[in-house]
């Protein structure tokens, strides 16, 4: 996690808890943010090339938006803001195809009024370039987003949790809400088989989100 040649590990870290403080600071501890800056990198660790120094700093991106998610969950379980948005985590097994593009429907279609979440229970080393490619085909860029683990906040801050194939390897939390979406895998496609999956997925968040009562733009 180094973002410039001259930039320690340390200091990087840093440099994330401190812009991550001054946004969360009410509502978690110093001590925390720190911690989750440091294990959201460890969770990420060996997808990237040591030696690119624009994957590095692509990787360093990652851990603070990773970062800043699990934050946004905690805070979200402590009652800050007094009326939390409604919260949902879309979960597959690679977090690169079905639960990216389902986030990015969700982000499309209700802006700021909800938040959307993804993570795989497996994750892979990348997005697939079908589902990106699909999904721009519509207007909707997920290129930024990358293959991440689900996490206890995540899973627990979330109002509903959507499963995409990854069964007994999903995460189980007693009292928490699940659906379970069957949908075919994209991975190794066409974009000519992707579309379908795609359009399914859009149906699927647009009545979700009707369900939850928040108007889709």
């Amino acid at each position: 996690m180094v973002a410039g040649g001259d930039t320690t590990e340390s200091e990087e870290f840093d440099g994330v808890t401190e812009r991550l403080a001054a946004d969360f600071a009410d509502a978690v501890d110093i001590e925390t943010i720190a911690e989750l800056v440091r294990t959201s990198h460890d969770l990420l660790a060996g997808r990237v090339d040591p030696a690119d120094s624009t994957t590095l700093e692509q990787a360093s991106d990652n851990t603070e938006q990773f970062a800043r998610d699990r934050l946004l969950a905690l805070a979200k379980r402590q009652g800050k803001p007094a009326e939390p948005w409604p919260s949902v985590l879309f979960l597959c097994v690679r977090n690169a195809g079905r639960s990216q593009m389902a986030a990015g429907w969700f982000r499309h279609f209700a802006r700021d009024r909800a938040v959307a979440w993804s993570g795989g229970s497996d994750p892979g080393s990348g997005l697939d370039p079908n589902a990106v490619a699909a999904m721009a085909e519509v207007g909707i860029d997920i290129s930024n987003g990358f293959p991440k683990p689900w996490t206890d906040e995540i899973v627990r801050g979330s109002d509903l949790v959507v499963t995409m194939g990854c069964g007994d390897s999903c995460p189980v939390v007693p009292g928490q809400r699940y659906e379970d979406w069957a949908l075919p895998d994209p991975a190794g496609r066409p974009i000519e088989e992707v579309r379908p999956i795609r359009d399914e997925i859009g149906r699927r968040v647009r009545d979700l989100l009707d369900r939850m009562g928040v108007q889709a733009t």
